[in-house]
């Protein structure tokens, strides 16, 4: 599949934003997938090819937080297990679902995510590191955390990033900073599972795809550098500002 000129005018551009976004406060699918909807990319292959995209940026975004200390791989890499199984299964069960029901179900959970993450910021303001949890209690918590958001990032995706980090700042007490660049590895994991499937499916357009993903990493390679700079400061008003503009605008897209 080839798009135009003005295609390209337009997905590159939300790409890019999408990798910003996405880097510093998660939810960067909210913008990309309705991007290759918009092109006209039947559901299937816009899922799979946003999974290429966006696995290529988010190794950009692990590298980043890594070089600044800010990835506690030991909650990050359970997550990222069980997130790499869940992801793997939600990405099949999403192929099993005929085109026009999985628009349907796109149509549905797009806005329902992003209603979900505008009104569970407040739950985000604790970065108090004072509750300690056993080694075994918090790799139990980082396992499930990830089996679950895995399973929805491979069936459909968007917000994952800012749900993990809402789960990992409310229920583990990791601050902000810390929160988002753990988030990244398993975005990571639960990315490449679901990119398997789709690619196994033959569901990915590559060349669509690849030149994306160059934005892509554009985007996640300025946003991580600003997250961590900021920190806390930056990831809050982004993530309220942004899902406030595109829930507006994905309400007037259903009416």
């Amino acid at each position: 599949m080839n798009i135009n000129l003005i295609d390209k005018l337009i997905l590159f551009p939300l790409i890019f934003l999408a990798g910003f976004v996405d880097s510093i406060a998660g939810g960067g699918g909210l913008i990309s997938l309705p991007a290759y909807l918009f092109i006209g990319l039947p559901s299937h292959n816009a899922l799979a090819t946003n999974k290429l995209s966006s696995s290529i940026g988010t190794i950009v975004s692990v590298l980043r937080y890594n070089h600044g200390k800010a990835i506690i791989f030991e909650i990050g890499v359970f997550s990222a297990i069980f997130s790499f199984i869940g992801s793997f299964l939600g990405a099949r069960i999403a192929m099993f679902i005929p085109d026009n029901i999985l628009k349907i179900v796109l149509a549905i959970l797009i806005p329902i995510a992003t209603l979900f993450i505008l009104f569970r910021h407040n739950s985000m303001h604790k970065e108090d590191n004072s509750i300690n949890f056993s080694r075994m209690k918090v790799i139990v918590l980082s396992s499930i955390i990830g089996f679950f958001i895995g399973a929805y990032d491979g069936f459909f995706g968007p917000g994952t990033g800012t749900f993990l980090i809402i789960a990992y700042v409310s229920i583990l007490s990791i601050d902000h900073v810390k929160a988002s660049g753990t988030a990244k590895i398993v975005n990571l994991a639960s990315n490449v599972s679901a990119l398997t499937a789709f690619i196994i499916g033959g569901k990915v357009i590559f060349s669509i795809g690849l030149p994306a993903a160059i934005f892509g990493i554009a985007g996640h390679w300025i946003g991580s550098g600003l997250a961590l700079k900021k920190g806390s400061k930056i990831i809050k008003p982004i993530i309220i500002v942004v899902l406030t503009i595109l829930f507006i605008k994905i309400l007037f897209d259903i009416i």
